[in-house]
């Protein structure tokens, strides 16, 4: 187990978060696919009746409408399970988002492996990939309910081309008091000089977990929330590899694309004569079918599975 600690759907928080934030601005407006319910808009809708656009299962029409609402002066949250957000839409969030640079706040929702017994065709490690490959598109993951809350608000306050990951499996609060998300930048939660973890979303917990596991082995591991993908926190990665002895990632994403493959460009493109070793966890192959918990286990996203990688870093390093 990785933590007694409760836990919580981030879904929650983005849903009290955008009804409170749309009390204050009537701009705001959300649009879905004929998922009020999975994205958690069921009070929203109550709330707001005339402000949820329900476009149907039609996901290239909803990245649509969304920019167009952007191009008016609203600021549209556009909501989907993001398979399918991403997936269906990507063209559309290529030209109508990204390269035109609407500000239109894409939210997806159970992402990763979220949807569990419902096979590959509802999982998707494949959005950060996908998404990271476009120029101008912020890509948000937050850790917790309270980045997840912070990240909605920072988005309505200062709307931008972005992605925001909300996961659905439930997570702890890993976010101390006072820590501000901040764009572009990574999150320090833990300092440690011997290896240092980086863990995305739902992994940053566990690589929390893995941390405590090593400290009583004697080995300090720094932890690192990547709750910015883009723009990436060069910086962090620079530090890391200059300051510790291995980089372990960690993501409910594919590695071809995602964290990993960003952070071993960055250290790769690092002119030092001491290369720090990179080792990655993610998923290589589409999941089985099973729920989260054992999708997680099955590819060893765990906090066992994070301190095991550190030491094989720490022997091969």
């Amino acid at each position: 187990m990785i933590t007694a600690a409760p836990a919580y759907d981030n879904r929650t928080a983005f849903a009290e978060t955008l009804i409170e934030l749309a009390e204050q601005d009537s701009r705001i407006v959300a649009v879905c696919n004929d998922s009020v319910g999975s994205s958690s808009l069921t009070g929203f809708r109550d709330r707001f009746p005339d402000r949820l656009i329900n476009v149907g299962i039609a996901e290239q029409n909803l990245v649509g409408v969304g920019a167009g609402l952007a191009n008016a002066g609203m600021i549209p949250f556009v909501c989907a399970a993001s398979p399918f957000l991403t997936g269906r839409s990507l063209e559309q969030i290529k030209a109508d988002v990204a390269y035109s640079a609407q500000n239109v706040i894409l939210c997806g929702m159970s992402p990763g492996l979220a949807y569990g017994e419902l096979g590959p065709t509802h999982h998707s490690p494949e959005d950060l990939s996908w998404l990271r490959a476009l120029p101008g598109l912020d890509l948000v993951v937050p850790a917790d309910r309270r980045q997840t809350a912070e990240a909605i608000r920072q988005a309505a306050a200062h709307p931008r081309p972005t992605f925001i990951r909300v996961g659905r499996f439930a997570v702890p609060d890993v976010t101390p008091d006072g820590v501000a998300l901040e764009r572009g930048r990574f999150q320090q939660l833990r300092d440690g000089t011997d290896v240092t973890l980086i863990g995305i979303g739902t992994l940053v917990s566990r690589a929390v977990a893995a941390a405590e596991i090593l400290a009583t082995e004697g080995i300090a591991a720094r932890v690192l929330n990547a709750a910015y993908l883009a723009p990436l926190d060069v910086a962090a990665i620079e530090a890391a590899a200059g300051e510790t002895r291995g980089i372990v990632t960690a993501e409910e994403a594919n590695l071809a694309g995602g964290l990993g493959a960003a952070v071993a460009a960055e250290v790769v493109r690092l002119d030092r004569p001491r290369r720090v070793p990179v080792r990655m966890l993610g998923l290589r192959e589409f999941a089985p079918t099973g729920s989260t918990s054992f999708l997680l286990d099955h590819f060893g996203l765990t906090a066992d599975g994070l301190a095991a990688a550190a030491r094989e870093v720490l022997d091969h390093g």
